[in-house]
């Protein structure tokens, strides 16, 4: 696999590569930044898979255009039919356990860069070995706002990293956690004032990247090997529950 062959086959992702380094920029195809829809779920996951299989990529850097990660979703994106089971619910559930499998196989390390809104699935940003966050960033998931099962990873990804009780209390809540509480939290590795996030990651990615291949890869599969170990447990049956309830929520 090489860059060319996947460079432009995703919409809300641009690639580029300079000395080794990926930069991803997710955006909503103009330039804004993303809407999580049901397009971003089924393309991001077949993205990491291609940038684990280029093994040109020494470290990959993550970020998001527009001044915000991900910037809210976009209702109705997500088709959900009262067949049994819904080929809706049978795509989330095969979609969704692969989209944070093959980010925890990109086997480089990983920078993210965040900005502004963090949400939905901050745990794409979250789930790198190194975050660097604006000042103006801002961390939350509605998943249970919107009358969805929080199933799809955030149980898992929340309540590792946040621990159990405060985990649990976002997840249902759906507070705001600011880069100041996120940094004090241990969710991110950095905070830097808005619009240096970017360069301040780029800085760190090249830091990372002087280190021989083998050094690299097996220092990610080392450091993954929980976060992997507790997504393949309980990833399956949180999506499973996730479904079974799809139909009373209220984002459509």
């Amino acid at each position: 696999m090489d860059l060319h062959e996947y460079a432009t086959r995703y919409p809300n992702a641009n690639l580029e590569r300079r000395d080794g380094i990926l930069e991803m920029t997710l955006h909503d195809g103009h330039g804004g930044p993303l809407k999580w829809s049901g397009s971003a779920h089924a393309d991001l996951s077949l993205l990491f898979r291609d940038i684990a299989a280029d093994t040109q990529n020494s470290v990959l850097l993550v970020t998001g255009a527009g001044g915000h990660f991900i910037d809210g979703g976009e209702p109705g994106s997500f088709q959900f039919d009262k067949t049994v089971p819904s080929p809706g619910v049978d795509q989330i559930y095969r979609e969704g356990k692969d989209l944070l499998a093959s980010l925890l196989d990109v086997n480089v390390p990983v920078v993210a860069a965040i900005a502004g809104n963090v949400f939905p699935h901050a745990e794409l940003a979250l789930l790198s070995d190194i975050v660097i966050a604006a000042d103006d960033a801002i961390v939350r998931d509605f998943h249970y706002e919107y009358g969805i099962v929080p199933g799809d990873g955030v149980h898992v990804v929340w309540t590792m990293l946040l621990g159990m009780n405060r985990g649990r209390y976002y997840l249902l809540t759906g507070e705001e956690i600011s880069a100041a509480e996120a940094l004090a939290w241990g969710l991110v590795g950095e905070v830097v004032p808005a619009g240096s996030e970017l360069e301040r990651a780029r800085e760190v990615a090249r830091r990372l990247a002087v280190q021989p291949p083998l050094v690299r890869r097996y220092t990610r599969e080392v450091i993954t090997l929980e976060l992997k170990r507790r997504l393949r447990d309980e990833l399956g049956y949180g999506l499973a529950l996730e479904g079974l309830a799809s139909g009373y929520g209220n984002w459509r």
